[in-house]
């Protein structure tokens, strides 16, 4: 059995923009698992783990300490420690998720591990893949799209 321990675990931050600061553990591979993701996220106040989005998969977020506040296609909603909700695959499960407290909220989001995912940000207008070793992994605006027998032969 393979173990973290989300109190003492040193923690990943990358280089991200103000407003997306944050530390956080990819938790599959430390765990060995294959066939769902987690992910531990400790947020500033103020920050947001990403921008609001949807997946094509369904995620659960549990919020452990602090205060989150939730953007989704209904409205915003305040979450506290204990509070756990499902963002279901698609456009009705879209979420953005803020840290609304003075002090570091922490959470655990769980999903499955279904490849390519997919990842849709209605408010930049972005699709996001994501595939098994990342070597096609892509980014692009919907504008950017082609006729299905583009460049075909």
């Amino acid at each position: 059995m393979r173990r973290v321990n989300l109190h003492t675990a040193d923690l990943n931050r990358d280089d991200e923009p103000a407003g997306y600061e944050h530390a956080y553990l990819k938790l599959a591979p430390l765990i060995g698992g294959a066939t769902m993701n987690g992910g531990y996220y400790e947020l500033p106040p103020g920050q947001a783990n990403c921008p609001y989005h949807y997946e094509s998969d369904e995620e659960w977020l549990l919020v452990l300490e602090g205060r989150v506040t939730v953007r989704h296609p209904g409205g915003e909603d305040t979450l506290e420690a204990g509070d756990l909700v499902c963002f279901p695959g698609g456009p009705d499960g879209a979420h953005k998720l803020t840290n609304s407290g003075d002090g570091t909220a922490r959470m655990l989001i769980v999903s499955t591990n279904n490849l390519p995912a997919v990842a849709v940000y209605p408010d930049s207008d972005k699709i996001g893949v994501w595939t098994e070793g990342r070597r096609d992994n892509i980014m692009v605006r919907r504008e950017s799209g082609v006729d299905y027998y583009d460049r075909e032969v």
